[in-house]
């Protein structure tokens, strides 16, 4: 369990899920809660470049709020459009977050994991990851990459660290 507690967001991007059904945001919610960490607001938007937008950058506006978490509209198909409405908002990018999901992906679902577009990125001192919609790739995810990286304890080093709250002090 990490020993901070992030305040953290998640946002559903799906034409198709309510709260109801959506299994992703809720599996995200309920493990983000059980690691310790404080589920600020949970939303679900269309995949919509400026709905997305408008809910992110509100979130990333507010100072409570330090981490968000989208789900869905990272693939190829003509409503995909989570990375386009993200990336303009990051003062950062983090790169390697990408990258490192689709070299873990591919153990589980081989050449497939080329069409993922799950990116990173730092906005107004806040992480922002945006995962591809399956409740898989929300797990790996979570287990592999964001789990460590959102705990302060977490070294050599983690994301946690860049986080305005966690560098006083230090």
């Amino acid at each position: 369990m990490a020993s901070n507690n992030l305040q953290c967001a998640v946002l559903t991007i799906s034409d198709t899920r309510s709260l109801k059904d959506d299994k992703s945001g809720s599996w995200l919610a309920e493990t983000l809660e059980a690691e310790g960490h404080t589920l600020s607001d949970r939303q679900i938007v269309k995949d919509d470049v400026y709905q997305i937008r408008a809910v992110v950058s509100a979130w990333i506006a507010d100072p409570e709020i330090q981490v968000v978490i989208t789900t869905g509209g990272t693939g190829f198909t003509g409503r995909d459009s989570t990375p386009e409405a993200l990336t303009p908002l990051f003062d950062k990018e983090i790169n390697g977050f990408g990258e490192l999901f689709r070299q873990i992906s591919y153990d589980e679902i081989g050449s497939s994991t080329i069409q993922s577009r799950a990116i990173g990125g730092l906005a107004n001192a806040t992480l922002v990851f945006a995962l591809p919609g399956s409740s898989n790739a929300v797990r790996t995810g979570w287990e592999k990459i964001l789990r460590n990286q959102l705990d302060i304890d977490f070294r050599p080093c983690n994301f946690a660290e860049l986080l305005p709250r966690f560098n006083e002090g230090r």
